[in-house]
């Protein structure tokens, strides 16, 4: 069922036009950078988007404007684990795992988890419960697991769904923001 809402999704994404794209990427940015986590963050942890995903970079920029510690997340498919490492206009990126831009480990700083304020979790669906579809690697779940900040997704309404399957191992996001508003968690 993961499998089949994932690829539902993901055409519905497709099928948005780019000028609607913009438009609710745009306000989603809006509604983010009003929110209190957002203004009282130190440090913001995220993924590069690509593709049809939320564009992450006008929230990187904005974080620099306003002083904020960026940390991007280098995957290591050996032992299916992340970790999060400081991103700067001068940091090296290569490309690794799926295509993904990541920090080189051999030259970026790690930012430990506990330094994070607020944590941006990547996803292609998400229920109103917080509980979200990813890509299938299980990276941001065993990392969650004892992590203690804030946990916030960006999702458009069209990647929104009533229900998704929960497991034991799947941990919720606190906040959604959508080009609609932000939505807190139970």
């Amino acid at each position: 069922m993961k499998k089949e809402l994932r690829l539902q999704t993901l055409e519905k994404l497709d099928q948005m036009s780019s000028e609607e794209f913009k438009r609710s990427t745009s306000l989603l940015h809006d509604h983010l950078f009003q929110l209190p986590e957002w203004k009282q963050a130190n440090t913001v942890a995220l993924t590069m988007s690509r593709g049809k995903e939320v564009p992450t970079m006008p929230l990187i920029e904005k974080a620099w404007q306003q002083g904020k510690t960026v940390c991007v997340p280098t995957c290591f498919p050996k032992t299916k684990e992340m970790t999060f490492y400081e991103y700067t206009p001068k940091t090296k990126m290569i490309s690794r795992y799926f295509g993904l831009s990541e920090p080189d480990p051999a030259s970026s700083a790690a930012v430990h988890k506990e330094a994070i304020d607020l944590m941006i979790v990547p996803g292609v669906c998400f229920d109103q419960h917080g509980y979200r579809i990813g890509y299938g690697g299980g990276y941001y779940d065993r990392y969650l697991a004892d992590y203690h900040g804030v946990t916030l997704a960006l999702c458009l309404s069209v990647q929104q769904v009533a229900h998704l399957p929960a497991e034991p191992h799947d941990i919720p996001v606190s906040i959604m923001v959508s080009e609609k508003g932000a939505f807190y968690q139970q």
